[in-house]
């Protein structure tokens, strides 16, 4: 089968081969999928980067991807030789991610895929997909609840904005770019407000009638915590995915303590298998009835990995960059 993969860290320019290599085949618990299409992620690119020590020899990166099965293992039930489905980590704790032509991996991490949604938009379900239903939803039902989504441009926000709308919740969400807020506004956002304005915080309460809200969600918790919690309401709750710019914030104990405000920090790929089954069928009927938009900024044919990782690294696009298979 054809396949990407890199033996080194480095440039994706100058450690990503394009070749042929030996098709794998389901062991036990396994599903072989015959994959149509790769996601890129930011973990991908910096994972090949050097973001991490190699585990293995040989990598063929991404965790994100779907298909058509091809083969199922004789002990899996409730999946089927063609059935469209999207994967999910792929490449976590593996060698072999989405970058090639078939999978072999667990049958839990393989999710129904409707009719009506491509595969370019099934492959960017795993990480931002998944991401964004567990950041919205993981604290219970927020119909009716006031969320604050920092940083909506990116990819995993831009989602979490789209399921909380149509979860019944009223949505605050923040981005430095004009055309980015009028976009958010588009897909739902009750109100999108410039992070960069040093009256942020008043900006937030004002905008949902003076009240403070009941939570947020942040790629970036560190950079703005101080500001989430002078917005929760007491009791309210952070759900942190990431925190670059600041990876080591000092926690102001006693006031989130006053408020009795709770940080949770996920990631996807620790998901449960209950979760991410959950999560996955809303996803599915969210896409399916139009409530949920993911489009694609780009797609390349697969000796055009390279090209794809750097527009992953360059930022600000608007839709995920996937490979054709």
């Amino acid at each position: 089968m054809r396949a990407v993969w890199y033996e080194t860290n480095g440039a994706a320019s100058e450690v990503l081969v394009t070749g042929e290599i030996e098709r794998p085949e389901p062991r036990v618990g396994e599903v072989l999928v015959r994959l149509q299409a790769s996601g890129v992620n930011p973990s991908d690119v910096k994972a090949r980067a050097g973001a991490r020590p190699m585990a293995f020899d040989r990598v063929i990166p991404h965790s994100d991807g779907a298909g058509i099965v091809e083969a199922v293992d004789s002990t899996v039930a409730g999946i089927g030789i063609g059935d469209r489905v999207f994967i999910r980590n792929g490449q976590w704790r593996r060698a072999m991610g989405s970058a090639a032509e078939f999978i072999a991996l667990d049958a839990r991490l393989a999710h129904p895929l409707p009719d009506a949604v491509s595969f370019t938009t099934g492959a960017s379900l795993g990480i931002p997909g998944l991401t964004a239903a567990h950041a919205v939803l993981m604290d219970g039902p927020v119909d009716g609840a006031s969320l604050l989504v920092q940083g909506g441009g990116g990819t995993v926000a831009r989602i979490a904005v789209q399921i909380a709308k149509a979860s019944g919740a009223k949505v605050i969400t923040t981005s430095s770019r004009d055309d980015q807020r009028q976009l958010l506004m588009e897909l739902g956002a009750s109100a999108a407000l410039d992070y960069r304005d040093p009256e942020l915080a008043r900006q937030i309460i004002a905008v949902n009638e003076g009240r403070q809200l009941d939570r947020v969600i942040d790629a970036e918790v560190g950079v703005n915590l101080a500001t989430s919690i002078e917005v929760l309401r007491e009791g309210g709750a952070i759900a942190g995915y990431g925190s670059v710019r600041a990876p080591n914030p000092e926690l102001p104990f006693l006031a989130m303590m006053f408020k009795n405000i709770t940080i949770r920090a996920i990631l996807v790929y620790l998901l449960k298998d209950y979760e991410a089954k959950k999560y996955a069928a809303i996803l599915g009927r969210m896409l399916d009835t139009g409530q949920v938009q993911l489009p694609v900024a780009a797609a390349f044919d697969l000796a055009a990995a390279a090209q794809a990782h750097e527009m992953v690294e360059v930022g600000s696009r608007n839709g995920a960059v996937v490979l054709r298979l």
